[in-house]
């Protein structure tokens, strides 16, 4: 059976999500200081969509232990709206893209983001991390990021080649105290001991940049925050129609609202597999994240979306509901207020520091190693044309170019698309019979089926009438069989061996 939900203040649980919830805040404060500042906005902006995520989003979320926040995979495309309509610009589209998601949740549409190619959402993520290393490059000499990937990555050799041993300058020490952060943060994630291993690497890193900055009293640019978070808060202004109507806002908004959406629920569905709790509302999540993104907007703020980094963090810490984000998002907020002094001394070299770690960390090479192994040439090619054309030209192209080149997994069975799928119970085990091609256009009809069948019950999974499977459908339904059969419940898949080995993968 599935665990019932915890109640949000028991007294069984309290203590666990306390205790998660510092952890998670640890993790979350020099993230969203230092993806505002890849974002090419003011750090403040970040801890505002932290500050938001975690209390708003927190009570308000369909997945329980999923945290929202900031996110590195949104930083790419904010920083190009920046560069192209300022920054009174994100308010406005962020309005209309969390009114987008809001609706989207009404209209029961969260399994449809499921359904987007899995090779296509990692090659964005890939791109995004690489935009992100070769921009935040830049900041590491306390110099700005240029305007596009190829430029920043051009012009990464000159930046190295200018650095003089005989004449240290902010440049060099900037840099210094970079590589500090970096070898700390990796050191301490590859060498601390046991009994600390909730102390995130990202804070371990920060604090040894910043005390090796403030005892030398390197001049060096630090963060910049405002004496009160107030202050950071930027309503829409008298243009905020007109700014709704412009045809690239509304493109714009669309994109963040779409890639928001599939990162927050491909997020989830992976917070899913680390505990046995209560599985994820993908309509509800989706209304939250609505409502999250519209304030963030409201309030002049960066984009939010479910984050990996911080929910796993949040379930490693043991949390049980939704409090410990709720709690994250409080201790941020105090923290703001009471300890800005403290923030102002944190070198923008070390934040970049974080970020050329997290963005490295993004472009995962074994996942498309993965989909050429278990999925053949093409899955793995779409992941390869998503990552390039997303640091060639921008994210959205880059998105379109992967969700097109999937199309091309139909054609072979386009006139057999529609997939029946009957359930029955026999005896003490459950039936689900597939017949007709399973392709990702039945994914959202078929997880439907496989998530309402009890945990711990028997299931007979039978794919002999399906003569093809896409490597979305396999993926999911692979990580279903894994998962119910994790929770201690037996699973028998009938098919041919290509699809078994597709589900064993």
């Amino acid at each position: 059976m599935k665990a019932a939900p915890a109640s949000l203040f028991s007294g069984a649980t309290l203590s666990r999500d306390f205790t998660a919830s510092i952890v998670v805040f640890l993790v979350a404060l020099p993230l969203c200081m230092g993806i505002a500042i890849a974002s090419g906005v003011p750090p403040e902006k970040g801890l505002i969509t932290g500050i938001i995520g975690g209390i708003v989003v927190g009570l308000l979320a369909g997945s329980p232990l999923q945290v929202s926040g900031p996110a590195a995979g949104l930083a790419v495309i904010v920083f190009e709206v920046v560069r192209d309509f300022g920054l009174a610009a994100l308010g406005p589209i962020l309005i209309l893209a969390g009114l987008i998601q809001f609706s989207a949740g009404v209209f029961r549409l969260g399994g449809w983001f499921r359904a987007i190619s899995p090779a296509v959402v990692h090659g964005m993520l890939a791109g995004i991390g690489a935009l992100i290393v070769v921009g935040q490059f830049h900041v590491l000499f306390d110099a700005k990021p240029l305007a596009n990937g190829l430029q920043n990555l051009a012009a990464m050799p000159g930046r190295m080649l200018g650095l003089s041993a005989s004449n240290i300058e902010a440049a060099e020490l900037a840099f210094a105290i970079g590589l500090l952060t970096i070898a700390a943060m990796i050191g301490w994630e590859k060498l601390r001991p046991k009994s600390m291993k909730l102390v995130p690497g990202a804070l371990i890193g920060v604090l040894a940049g910043t005390m090796v900055a403030w005892a030398f009293g390197l001049s060096i640019t630090r963060v910049d925050v405002p004496e009160s978070i107030v202050a950071a808060v930027a309503l829409p202004g008298d243009s905020f129609v007109a700014q709704i109507m412009q045809p690239a806002l509304l493109v714009t908004a669309v994109a963040i609202a779409f890639i928001a959406s599939a990162e927050t629920l491909l997020s989830a569905a992976a917070v899913d597999r680390m505990h046995d709790g209560v599985r994820t509302d993908y309509d509800k999540e989706l209304r939250a994240q609505g409502v999250g993104n519209f304030l963030c907007g409201v309030a002049g703020a960066l984009p939010m979306t479910g984050v990996i980094v911080r929910s796993s963090a949040n379930v490693q810490a043991g949390a049980m509901t939704r409090l410990s984000a709720v709690l994250h998002g409080g201790w941020l907020l105090a923290f703001v207020a009471l300890l800005p002094w403290l923030l102002r001394e944190i070198p923008m070299a070390s934040l970049a520091g974080v970020l050329v770690v997290t963005g490295w960390r993004l472009v995962s090479v074994s996942h498309v190693r993965h989909l050429f192994k278990y999925h053949g040439v093409l899955p793995a090619m779409i992941w390869v044309a998503t990552f390039v054309m997303v640091v060639a030209t921008d994210l959205l192209t880059g998105v379109l170019v992967g969700l097109a080149l999937s199309a091309i997994e139909l054609l072979p069975h386009v006139r057999k698309l529609k997939l029946k799928v009957d359930t029955a119970e026999t005896g003490n085990e459950s039936e689900v019979r597939l017949q007709g091609a399973a392709t990702f256009v039945a994914l959202p009809k078929l997880s439907k089926v496989l998530e309402a069948i009890p945990g711990g019950r028997p299931v007979h999974l039978d794919m002999r009438g399906v003569p093809a499977i896409d490597h979305s459908m396999a993926e999911m339904i692979g990580e279903w069989v894994r998962r119910h059969r994790s929770g201690g419940a037996a699973v028998r898949v009938d098919g041919d061996e290509d699809h078994l080995r597709r589900m064993a993968a």
